[in-house]
């Protein structure tokens, strides 16, 4: 709308540096430099300071940070659980999902861990898919799958599609929990590197 357009341009740096030297014309006049041209020395000024304002830039979005990412993939997790349990699986298969969910609450628990993966927007990627699409989706295929088995005995059991989908998934939560391992051991060893640099003892026992 128009009144709006009118309170952007009025709080732009446009209006602010054009009145700025706007002002600067009105304290000639008032100096008795600018004589009876005033009007025509205030408006030049007023143009010229609109003219060299820097430019309007607009706000970048603001996405949410990894933290954030992660409340929200482990609210998911706890969606994802709930429906899980109302699934009917073979006891095999439903050892071998307990055991991933499990590894994705443990590497989700606030904590140390999701410190960590505040720093690595890959392995927050990696936890999102595997509990937003890849995991329901192994799960949801294997339901419909079996429904059709059902009609065709003698088929390949679904489940072991199920199985090897599930196994490549720890693979890939415990690969990132090696990942995660990795940057905590670097990090132990950056203490023992700057302790020993500084000349500090090498042991950290007391003498008697």
């Amino acid at each position: 709308m128009a009144t709006s357009r009118f309170v952007r341009y009025l709080e732009s740096r446009k209006n602010i540096t054009g009145s700025a030297c706007g002002v600067v014309g009105l304290a000639l006049t008032f100096a008795g430099v600018a004589g009876p041209y005033w009007p025509v020395v205030v408006a030049g000024l007023y143009g010229a300071g609109a003219l060299i304002a820097p430019p309007e830039r607009p706000d970048p979005p603001a996405f949410p940070d990894p933290s954030a990412q992660l409340d929200e993939v482990r609210a998911d997790l706890g969606t994802l659980r709930a429906y899980l349990a109302g699934v009917d699986l073979p006891p095999a298969v439903a050892a071998r999902l307990g055991e991933l969910t499990d590894l994705l609450t443990a590497l989700l628990d606030p904590g140390w861990t999701t410190e960590l993966l505040a720093h690595d927007p890959e392995g927050v990627h990696t936890l999102s898919r595997t509990v937003r699409r890849d995991l329901p989706e192994a799960v949801d295929a294997f339901v419909r799958t079996r429904w059709w088995a059902r009609l065709s005995p003698g088929a390949e059991a679904p489940e072991r599609h199920l199985e090897r989908q599930l196994g490549l998934l720890r693979e890939d939560a415990e690969r990132l929990a090696a990942g995660l391992r990795e940057t905590e051991a670097r990090r132990q060893e950056s203490v023992t590197r700057y302790l020993e640099d500084r000349g500090g003892p090498a042991g950290g026992g007391l003498s008697a």
